[in-house]
Formats: structure tokens, C-alpha cells, sequence
């Protein structure tokens, strides 16, 4: 049948083929020939490919009538071969692997006569070069331990903007997601070059997640073609999440539901509140440099600060952690005096470091802050429901995570606040 991405481009023109080079005198496909003569297969077939061709159209080979096709093989420079179909009753066979822009390929087909007598003949055909060509950054970075928290996304930064509707579903259709257990998710265009996946719940404890993109052949738009595979897989770990409540001063860490640990805690003040809300770990420091001036507040005036922090855990780019603020332990269960960090003793948040990851959950509660923005300034997407974060795929619709597991990369930064 034919591939899904023949959208637009050639029509099925014939052409006989000219028996470029004699093969052996048997055929590479199918039973030995048991005729006493061998034939010229170039009368016996047609080749779709004229000229240069559409690579989102399928090639197709057929047979004059009496005879039939007994093997079909398609071959791009780089030795792979292109997967195809041939019917039931022999007569026909069809691309349904996808075909490279701007790439030459080879073709051999074998066929017989229905007389006994049977042969091979080759060929070739180019399809047409993009004028651009899509690729995908994907996220996120797996080159470490490849285990991240229940509630990371996955992230897809494309090398240029794709707005029109129709191209945005080409993009998810190249886009595959898998897991075990299988899930349901779906996409979400943050703007005109990125996407975010996520489930419409948590992803569950243990679950292997994998990630890729396959453009190859894809007519996203005019001129605008698909390009090479890419892929990444993870790991998920235990569900662990802290619930930072800001007006009980308190943060508690539960791990696949029961809790852990109860840690007295300061947020931020008035004019500085911690943002409510679901918020995703970017990442841990041990320890790191944070100055009041990367927030806007002046240098030198009665808020400035310039400090070295130690056991940072961050859940914002724009720099809100959970940390160490040794400084601040006399507040710490009782008052909300930091601006806009939550803040902890030592030890404690040396455990905190050391008992969380990238991709576990923190949620703030109780703060006379802002919501969670849910994209821009870290992984806010949970703060989305699940209705209208369904409503922003350009497919419209949920999807089950069902499918192979696969591989491949991103990354981001931060500035700090206390």
C-alpha cells in the first residue's frame, strides 16, 4: 500500500527499461530458473521513476501482462535497502520504506515470463534534493546516567519555525514516542520551533521512555524535507516528590507516595514570593555563585547579595532552587525571609541534593506568588491541563506510547536568585 507521506509530486509514469548491465543466470530472488533459456527482463517491466522524483512519493515496478515480478531490490549509495512490497498476484511492487532527498538510487528486478523463461535487468533513478532539510534537537540529555524523575518531558527543538497546520502534523508524524509501560501523551507547540511531550499523568516508576525523530522522506512543506534519524532513551526512577508548603515553612519529600522526610524550610518574602505551582528539577550544583544583580536588584542597596551557595538544587531558569542558606536557620520553619529561593540548613539540603534528580517534582503551595509560568522559565508543563494541553497538537489528539525503544541529545541554563 502506499506510504503515508506520498502527499504530493510525480505522477506514475512508465518508462521500459534498457538492461544497463547482465546479471547472473539465475535470479536473485525467488526459486532457480528451470527453463533452458534465459530472457531479457527489460520488456517484461516498468519502472514509476522518471527523471528526478519526489522522495515523499512511492516507487513502484510493475509487469506487461502474462508475466510476473519475482524480486524487486532498491539500494541507496550508502548500501541500505529500501523497504518494499510486492502483491500478492506478482504483477506490481511498491516503496514502503522512505527514499533520501537529492540521493541516487540503484534498482534490480527480477521477472518471468510465464513461459519458463525468466531474467534480471537494473536500473537507476534520483530523487529530488530539498531546498531545506528539518532537523530535531531532542531532549533530554541522556550522556549521563540516562535515570530522570516521573515528571520530565520530552523536548523537541527544530532547526527552523514550521507554523502552517498541515506541516505541524507532518513534524508529529515523524516524531515517535515509546515507553514500558506504554502511556498516553501527546505534543504541545510551545511556539513555532518546539515541542514538548509529556503524559496526561506522571510517568510511571521504572518505565523506559524512548524518543525519535525519522524525517526521512517527509514533505513537510514546500521545499522543506525531513532529514536523518535521530533518538535518545531514558530511564525513569522512583516517584519522588516535595511539596513545599509556604505557610507552614515546611517541605516534605514523599518517594512513591509515602513520606520521607519533613524539612523546615523558609521561602520568599513579600515583593519576592516562590512561584506556586508544579515545577520539573533542571539540575544540581554543588555549589554555585548567586548575586542579586541577575534579578535586577541594585548592588549595594538593603536586598543586595553575592553569595556562595552550596547543595543548589534548581527548578527555574531564571535561578529558583532549593538550597543551603545557612544564614537564614534562625527563620527556617517560622518566616519566609529569602527572595524567592527555598531555603534550608546544610545538612538538610545536602540530603535533599543527594535523595533528588533532574525530572523529580517540586510543587509550592501556600505562597502569595505567581503560578508557575508553564513554559519559557523551566519545565512548568504540569501546570497545564490535561484538556487543553491535548488542544495545543497539532494532531489534536492523545497518542499511546507503544513501539520500539530507541536514542540521542539538549541541554540548558540558568542565573541565579536567593
Amino acid at each position: 500500500m502506499a506510504d503515508r507521506r506520498g502527499i504530493a509530486g510525480i505522477g506514475g509514469i512508465s518508462l521500459t527499461l534498457a538492461v544497463l548491465a547482465p546479471l547472473a543466470a539465475c535470479s536473485f530472488g525467488g526459486d532457480e530458473a528451470t527453463g533452458p533459456h534465459r530472457i531479457d527482463a527489460a520488456p517484461l517491466v516498468h519502472l514509476s521513476a522518471v527523471g528526478k522524483v519526489d522522495p515523499s512519493r512511492p516507487v513502484t515496478v510493475t509487469s506487461v501482462p502474462g508475466s510476473r515480478l519475482t524480486d524487486v531490490t532498491v539500494v541507496g549509495p550508502d548500501g541500505r535497502v529500501v523497504a518494499g512490497q510486492l502483491a500478492e498476484d506478482q504483477h506490481s511492487w511498491q516503496t514502503t520504506g522512505r527514499l533520501k532527498a537529492g540521493t541516487a538510487y540503484s534498482v534490480r528486478i527480477a521477472a518471468d515470463n510465464g513461459k519458463g523463461g525468466r531474467g534480471d535487468t537494473t536500473a537507476g533513478f534520483s530523487t529530488l534534493a530539498a531546498q531545506r532539510l528539518l532537523t530535531a534537537k531532542l531532549g533530554p540529555d541522556s550522556s549521563g546516567s540516562g535515570v530522570y524523575g516521573v515528571g520530565q518531558p520530552l523536548t523537541v527543538q527544530l532547526s527552523e519555525a514550521v507554523k502552517d497546520p498541515q506541516a505541524r502534523q507532518e513534524v508529529e508524524h515523524t516524531l515517535t514516542v515509546a515507553s514500558q509501560p506504554a502511556v498516553t501523551g501527546a505534543w504541545y507547540w510551545v511556539d513555532d520551533k518546539n515541542l514538548h511531550f509529556r503524559p496526561e499523568e506522571y510517568w510511571p516508576s521504572g518505565a523506559t521512555v524512548s524518543l525519535a525523530f525519522d524525517g526521512t522522506g517527509s514533505r513537510i512543506a514546500d521545499g522543506l524535507y525531513g532529514g536523518d534519524r535521530s533518538a535518545l532513551s531514558l530511564r525513569i526512577g522512583d516517584r519522588v516528590e516535595s511539596v513545599v508548603d509556604a505557610a507552614t515553612h515546611e517541605l516534605t519529600l514523599l518517594r512513591d507516595g509515602k513520606r520521607v522526610r519533613r524539612i523546615p524550610v523558609t521561602t520568599g518574602k513579600p515583593g519576592f514570593d516562590t512561584r506556586n505551582g508544579v515545577k520539573v528539577v533542571l539540575g544540581q550544583e554543588r555549589s554555585v555563585r548567586m548575586n542579586g544583580e541577575t534579578i535586577g536588584i541594585a548592588a549595594g542597596s538593603s536586598e543586595a547579595y553575592d553569595l556562595d551557595v552550596e547543595w543548589a538544587t534548581r527548578v527555574t531558569w531564571s535561578g529558583e532552587y532549593v538550597h543551603a542558606a545557612p544564614w537564614s536557620v534562625s527563620s527556617q520553619g517560622v518566616a519566609n525571609v529569602s527572595h524567592g529561593c527555598t531555603g534550608m540548613s546544610t545538612d538538610d539540603a545536602k540530603w535533599f541534593y543527594r535523595n533528588t534528580r533532574v525530572g523529580d517534582l517540586v510543587t509550592v503551595v501556600n505562597s502569595h506568588g505567581a503560578t508557575m509560568e508553564p513554559f519559557g522559565n523551566g519545565f512548568g508543563d504540569w501546570n497545564v491541563s490535561w484538556t487543553d494541553w491535548v488542544k495545543h497538537s497539532a494532531l489534536g489528539q492523545p497518542l499511546s506510547t507503544t513501539g520500539p525503544a530507541s536514542q540521542a541529545h539538549a541541554a540548558g541554563m540558568i542565573r541565579p536568585e536567593v
